[in-house]
């Protein structure tokens, strides 16, 4: 049935009206969206190499920051919505917040083979309730402040605290059973885990910058301007590495290892750096927490999106990557749960002949039921289930306020 009431015969002719904005979804977003999952695919399920240090680290910011860019959006995009309007919007985020850190506590509970981000997600999420009233100039001089300013306090407070006892920790279920357990897990959401909140809310809070822009309007500038950050983080910590001396202090450090194992384990951390010395703040490798790695990493995110965008004319040939990326959640949790079904048993002897087979069948299976699911069913089972729980009471509180 049409919305638009038939014409009368008796009326005059109407003005045309002026173009309404364009609202439609960002298709472009689902396709940054879409690469990140099978970034943290490779992570997760390729073997260590050209793609691992490609991916790594860089796909989960560019998963935080598309994170920051949802929330900036569901509360209003250019205009941050107002009134009861907001405390709708807070408490369809909180809602969210909770289920994603009670999947990611299963998820951790079940020992999938990686290192959770959902848990810290919920986090992130609740933190972005404050700062919902902002607009982008407000938003990214917060950003451009926590990614100083929080691994640098990272570093400091970790200093005068005991070392962790576990590196790239995410909290489980059995964290909630005791209070050490509690303090343990607050501990590690906040500063010493995987994906400690305040080394990871600079990604949340750059996202939540550009999605009150008229991204379509500025993608091209997003490529340039995040070219020069990633550009700038990476490369100044690759001087001070390589030209200024850098390594050979953190060599000297360890002077246990051989170069060649300090550089690797430079390439890749758990979530924060050693705080034996301050010189690897000024390091950039995956999952550091540095200054360096969370301004090149943003820059980096920041280009993908701008790139991404630009390519939403080829959305056709794009469909299955934009699906993966309007199916995130599920293809996250789902390539997870592949992982733990496959176990340690897997054909070591297939993975040393062809390293790449395990992953290529992995994408090519979350390509294709993604693809066919959003065709045939819209939604995917998680996002349909975190849609409808967030919705209702958001529903509730805007319907209270116009009684």
């Amino acid at each position: 049935m049409s919305e638009t009431p038939a014409a009368s015969t008796t009326n005059p002719p109407s003005t045309p009206s002026p173009p309404a904005p364009n609202t439609g979804r960002l298709i472009g977003l689902d396709i940054a969206r879409g690469l990140a999952v099978l970034g943290m695919f490779a992570a997760h399920a390729g073997p260590t190499g050209w793609l691992y240090t490609l991916v790594s680290g860089r796909s989960a910011a560019l998963f935080a920051v598309l994170a920051g860019v949802s929330l900036a959006l569901l509360s209003g995009g250019s205009e941050p919505v107002t009134g009861r309007n907001r405390t709708a919007c807070a408490v369809r985020i909180a809602v969210r917040a909770v289920v994603l850190f009670v999947i990611g506590l299963v998820l951790t509970s079940l020992k999938v083979p990686a290192m959770v981000i959902l848990t810290f997600y919920g986090v992130l999420f609740v933190l972005s309730i404050p700062v919902l009233r902002l607009r982008t100039t407000a938003l990214a001089t917060l950003a451009a402040v926590f990614a100083v300013a929080g691994p640098v306090a990272s570093y400091l407070i970790r200093s005068t605290t005991p070392p962790r006892k576990m590196i790239g920790y995410a909290p489980d279920l059995a964290d909630f059973t005791s209070l050490d357990g509690l303090a343990h897990a607050f501990r590690a959401v906040l500063l010493t885990g995987a994906y400690p909140v305040l080394t990871w809310i600079p990604f949340l809070l750059a996202g939540m910058a550009l999605g009150r822009l008229d991204l379509r309007a500025v993608r091209g500038r997003l490529v340039g301007i995040g070219t020069v950050l990633g550009l700038l983080g990476y490369g100044t910590s690759w001087l001070a590495m390589n030209v200024f001396g850098g390594f050979e202090r953190i060599l000297a450090l360890s002077d246990q290892f051989t170069p060649e194992l300090v550089r690797m384990m430079l390439k890749s951390n758990y979530g924060v750096v050693p705080t034996t010395d301050p010189i690897y703040l000024l390091t950039a490798g995956a999952h550091s927490g540095t200054p360096l790695e969370v301004i090149g990493a943003t820059g980096v995110a920041m280009a993908v999106i701008g790139l991404c965008l630009l390519a939403e004319p080829l959305r056709g040939a794009l469909t299955p990557l934009a699906s993966v990326g309007a199916l995130a959640l599920t293809a996250y949790v789902g390539h997870l749960l592949v992982l733990k079904a496959l176990g340690p048993d897997h054909p070591a002897q297939l993975l040393e002949q062809h390293p790449y087979v395990p992953l290529v069948l992995l994408v090519l299976a979350t390509l294709v039921l993604t693809t066919v699911w959003r065709l045939l069913l819209g939604r995917g089972p998680l996002e349909w289930g975190l849609h409808h729980l967030s919705s209702g009471p958001a529903k509730l509180i805007r319907r209270d306020g116009n009684r």
